[in-house]
């Protein structure tokens, strides 16, 4: 681990620095039920709606047959975009060299890092946009996947489940090599925000919504829905495809006010960490612009204690008071920012 630990020499000390910027450390607080014999702790229930997990869903058969998608001159088949070891790069010229574990991976465990989180690390509501990351923070990261410091609540979905057999899988030179090729990318804006109290009637390929081709519309209620806009696109890898996130009325004034002030207490101004625009300092990451499905499940996560490792620490009191709904507005507003 000698390139490791050069890379995150101090981090520890980084982390306890930015820890004493974060303010005051709201008191830890749990719930618990009594029974005749035992005391049990309820296993909380985590909003569905951010962990969407469907796997009867049949994935139509993958042919040969050339796809073309606008913008690119690059032919590709739905046999290439459903093959994990292999990154359909349809617009090369909008990045470097990947280097071979973000292009093909290693078999058996190593997928390629571009099929899941595309050429240009955009990512999708099922996972997270890297782009522009630090590479301290994306090494971080996969260690503390590798060590199982970060872990997930909710359904262990696949995508869950094959980036961890991944990073336990991946040596040192792999991980640096992903790390710094995805930090180098520039994160692209790709989300649109709409406040809305019914949105377009879905369905739930696997890990996603999707709008449903026969119509129709369906209350938002206290959620959100994203999803892509050209779903066809987006599942042959595209970097260029765009989505749209409906959320509550009312969530980005809210989201506003906790991410610019706190709300009187109920968690600590964004900036404090994250920076004045909340693009990130050093190994605290870019937080504007993000996938509020993605955001949403950070959030629930660092607060029910299934992320953790040495930067997830610093947000646990963070989020210690904050509800759902004000995960859910915070998510929403970071989701409206420029990258």
């Amino acid at each position: 681990m000698t390139h490791l630990n050069l890379k995150l020499r101090g981090l520890a000390a980084i982390a306890s620095l930015w820890a004493a910027f974060a303010g005051v450390a709201f008191a830890q607080t749990g719930n618990a039920t009594g029974s005749s014999t035992a005391a049990i702790t309820p296993t909380p229930v985590y909003p569905a709606w951010a962990y969407l997990w469907e796997p009867g869903f049949v994935v139509p058969t993958p042919d040969d047959l050339p796809q073309r998608i606008p913008g690119s001159n690059a032919v590709f088949s739905w046999n290439n975009a459903r093959d994990l070891f292999f990154v359909p790069d349809w617009h090369p010229q909008d990045h470097a060299v990947m280097p071979a574990v973000v292009a093909q991976g290693r078999k058996p465990d190593v997928r390629a890092c571009g099929s899941c989180h595309r050429a240009e690390g955009t990512g999708g509501p099922e996972n997270s946009s890297l782009a522009g990351l630090s590479s301290a923070y994306l090494v971080q990261q996969l260690l503390d996947y590798k060590s199982g410091a970060r872990k997930f609540s909710g359904p262990q979905r696949s995508s869950v489940l094959l980036m961890t057999a991944a990073a336990k899988a991946m040596t040192d030179e792999e991980i640096l090599a992903a790390a710094n090729y995805f930090a180098a990318l520039k994160p692209k804006r790709n989300i649109k925000v709409i406040e809305a109290d019914t949105v377009p009637k879905t369905y739930v390929a696997r890990l996603f919504y999707v709008k449903d081709p026969k119509g129709g519309t369906e209350p938002l209620g206290r959620r959100i829905v994203e999803m892509p806009d050209d779903v066809e696109h987006f599942e042959l890898r595209d970097t260029r495809s765009q989505f749209t996130a409906y959320v509550p009325v009312g969530s980005l004034t809210k989201g506003e006010i906790l991410v610019k002030t706190g709300g009187q207490g109920v968690t600590a101004a964004c900036a404090t960490c994250h920076g004045a625009d909340l693009k990130g300092v050093g190994p605290i990451p870019n937080i504007a612009g993000r996938s509020p499905s993605y955001v949403m499940r950070q959030l629930y996560d660092f607060k029910h204690g299934t992320r953790a490792g040495a930067l997830g620490s610093l947000m646990k009191p963070t989020v210690e008071k904050m509800s759902e709904d004000d995960m859910l507005s915070v998510a929403a507003y970071l989701a409206t920012l420029q990258p």
